[in-house]
């Protein structure tokens, strides 16, 4: 039994303990609280008040940094201070009629340069606007960097002009999300965020910047603290309040940082899976390759790319991207029939690209052929294969440098001949079957395949090819030979309209020299003939052909027959030229009229643009139907 002695002892040692706990936990809550204020950092890291710069500065020297070139955007208030500090660096400001635009623009950098393409938008409806756009990036895994405006850290989830939560519209769509709080951290920020794009399996990326980190100090302070000291105190509370988180804002915002790019993450194939697939394709008989966007991907150079494929000696398909890497007609290139070609391979090598839609879920690879597939990204590598298909090798890296590995382990293979003549031959029948349609009499206006046939002829070496649109596209991409690596750009597996002119505007900034001709469907044209005065503004020639049939005629073509009735896919025969002209462009009518002048025409828009003018040529097709389950018309 305790002793009161023990007793008392014992209440003696808990009385400093105690103590001990509450002074200790004091302690702790002051600091937690001094660390939330930020008092703790400005003991080490001042307020320059008296400064000038802005956060628009930290943003335009780290985008600088990382070679970026061009900045797309739509003025807003909230982002003025990054477009004019881009502009002093020499990064050229190129502003759009909508943001979509500015985003398709960047998306078109980011494929054609390896780089990432950089879009500043301002607040609310300007970053809504961005989605459509955004969620094509992330779906044709470009590297796009989107700078959005905000309301002022203050207000946020206060009410005010054009704050919604933008954050959590963005995280669906984006690789990587942050919002800006402090000036100091826009610089680690950003560097984050451009790693973040173009490592692991490339996307889009997104970057919230309050207002009032991007204005300079004097200027924020009118905003958020009162001239005059309050006498009461709550005033005095509040005025402290706001004074402290202004301090927070921009302590030690102009101290040194580093601006230049971080290491990226890029997955590369083990030694032992390329020695296995070397080995797969060693045995084959009957190889195939499909070649998609993904190869195109750095760091592997087109032309590296190039070399390995022509050494490997497989015949191959080439989809998206890839498009053109071979050139305008090489033996190993197979364009038409690629169904069968891959029905009757022993050994099919997926290389950056997928088993969607685009190849029937996998439902076009033979359960006998034993099928290789690499691809940055896992889960999408392995799509549908718990249904379809199923995978002998599956590689998770980067599909260029495997390319190049498989050709070094593979030197000296050769394959029969027989196999690239039989598929050469498909090939060839397929290709006189469109001559036929040429020549097929239409009720009215030009045979849109004849055209097509024409603007293939006259197409330069140097040219870029964009395409937007259903019906007059989706034949062209079945006609037109894109001359080299890097000279096609399409949506990608989005589908989406409205591409054109960003991806026009994006190609002739990256690439001056070229000529760029952008093939819409009239639908889809109607999404960019605003962007003709961008294109005059900025002095942006390029030449946009316009198959005119008065329809939505590719979702015309199976509605009427199944539901009977074209209701909402008819449209007018409209004067686009004209409109565009406008605009101030340069316009130019195709018909029956100068049917004998196709070519004399399209020359016609080459040299405007030569000489410096955006043309719109207006080709009034007739509605034909040329179907034969191989090409929509």
């Amino acid at each position: 039994m305790e002793t009161p002695a023990a007793a008392a002892a014992a209440a003696g040692s808990f009385l400093p303990s105690f103590l001990f706990l509450v002074c200790g936990t004091l302690v702790a809550t002051v600091l937690g609280a001094a660390h939330r204020l930020g008092l703790l950092y400005r003991l080490t890291h001042k307020v320059d008040k008296a400064s000038v710069r802005h956060g628009g500065e930290s943003v335009a020297a780290v985008l600088k940094a990382h070679g970026v070139r061009f900045l797309f955007t739509l003025v807003g208030g909230h982002i003025s201070p990054v477009l004019v500090a881009c502009e002093k660096l020499g990064i050229r400001v190129v502003d759009t009629r909508h943001e979509v635009t500015a985003v398709f623009a960047a998306d078109a950098v980011a494929r054609l340069t390896g780089t990432v393409g950089v879009v500043a938008v301002t607040a609310g409806p300007g970053l809504t606007n961005t989605v459509t756009a955004v969620k094509n990036a992330q779906m044709a895994q470009s590297p796009v960097l989107l700078l959005g405006g905000a309301a002022s850290t203050l207000l946020q989830n206060r009410g005010a002009l054009q704050a919604i939560d933008q954050m959590s519209l963005l995280r669906p769509l984006c690789k990587f999300c942050a919002s800006v709080k402090r000036v100091r951290d826009i610089m680690p920020t950003l560097r984050a965020a451009m790693a973040a794009a173009q490592s692991g399996t490339p996307g889009p990326v997104f970057v919230e910047l309050p207002i009032d980190v991007l204005y300079p100090y004097f200027m924020v302070q009118k905003q958020i603290v009162s001239t005059t000291q309050p006498k009461n105190i709550m005033g005095q509370i509040v005025f402290w309040y706001l004074d402290n988180h202004l301090a927070n804002l921009f302590a030690g915002a102009w101290e040194p940082q580093c601006e230049g790019p971080l290491p990226l993450d890029i997955p590369q194939a083990s030694p032992q899976q390329v020695q296995r697939c070397v080995e797969i394709l060693s045995r084959a008989k009957r190889p195939l390759l499909v070649l998609g966007s993904q190869a195109l991907l750095p760091p592997t150079p087109a032309d590296k790319l190039r070399a390995a494929v022509e050494t490997l000696g497989v015949p191959c398909f080439l989809a998206g991207m890839a498009r053109g890497l071979l050139g305008r007609r090489h033996p190993l290139h197979i364009r038409q029939e690629r169904s069968a070609a891959l029905k009757k391979a022993d050994v099919v090598l997926l290389a950056g690209i997928v088993c969607d839609f685009r190849l029937s879920y996998g439902r076009v690879l033979s359960r006998s052929s034993k099928i290789i597939i690499v691809n940055r990204n896992r889960k999408e590598m392995l799509i549908n294969s718990d249904m379809f298909w199923k995978p002998q090798e599956a590689v998770q890296g980067d599909v260029g440098s495997f390319m190049v590995k498989l050709k070094e382990g593979l030197q000296g293979q050769t394959w029969a001949s027989d196999w690239a003549e039989e598929l050469r031959q498909a090939d060839q029948k397929k290709e006189q079957s469109f001559w036929e349609k040429a020549v097929m009499p239409v009720a009215q206006h030009l045979n849109p395949v004849r055209v097509l046939q024409l603007v293939e002829e006259t197409l330069p070496d140097n040219s870029i090819l964009v395409m937007d649109g259903g019906d007059f596209v989706g034949t062209a991409a079945y006609l037109l030979r894109p001359r080299g690596p890097l000279c096609w750009l399409d949506p990608g597996a989005f589908g989406t309209l409205g591409v054109g002119a960003g991806f026009a505007l994006g190609a002739k900034l990256c690439r001056p020299d070229a000529e760029v001709w952008c093939l819409f469907g009239d639908g889809a044209f109607g999404y960019s003939l605003i962007e003709f005065d961008t294109f005059v503004r900025h002095k942006i020639p390029v030449m946009a052909l316009i198959g005119n049939d008065a329809g939505w005629t590719q979702i015309s073509r199976e509605q009427v027959p199944s539901l009977g009735s074209n209701v909402a896919c008819g449209l007018a025969y409209t004067d686009y030229h004209k409109a565009a002209m406008g605009l101030g462009a340069q316009g130019l009518l195709l018909s029956r009229e100068n049917e004998d002048q196709v070519v004399k025409v399209l020359r016609d828009a080459q040299q405007q643009c030569r000489d410096g003018h955006p043309v719109v040529v207006n080709i009034l097709i007739g509605r034909t139907d040329f179907r034969d389950g191989s090409i929509a018309m």
